[in-house]
């Protein structure tokens, strides 16, 4: 799980094909992690629908611009806890 500081929530990447079909690369580098694919998180949320779409690569988050909050376009440093 990753701290999304555009939705204000946790994002989850599952890396393990045990526990999912569904999985994501990890370079198993904790301190600058890059995943691959990118990630698409979208949900009905009151008061507004999610749309969250980024890649992390070299322990960065690069949101791209479709998404829907206020970090749309921008690249900004994972964080090991929330704000």
């Amino acid at each position: 799980m990753f701290w999304c500081n555009g939705c204000n929530m946790y994002h989850s990447l599952n890396t393990d094909v045990i526990y999912s079909p569904v999985v994501w690369e990890f370079n198993g580098d904790y301190n600058k992690p890059t995943f691959q694919p990118s990630i698409l998180v979208t949900a009905p949320y009151f008061p507004r629908d999610i749309r969250c779409y980024s890649f992390i690569i070299d322990g960065k988050i690069q949101y791209l611009a479709d998404c829907n909050h206020e970090l749309a376009g921008k690249t900004v440093e994972m964080k090991e806890e929330r704000d």
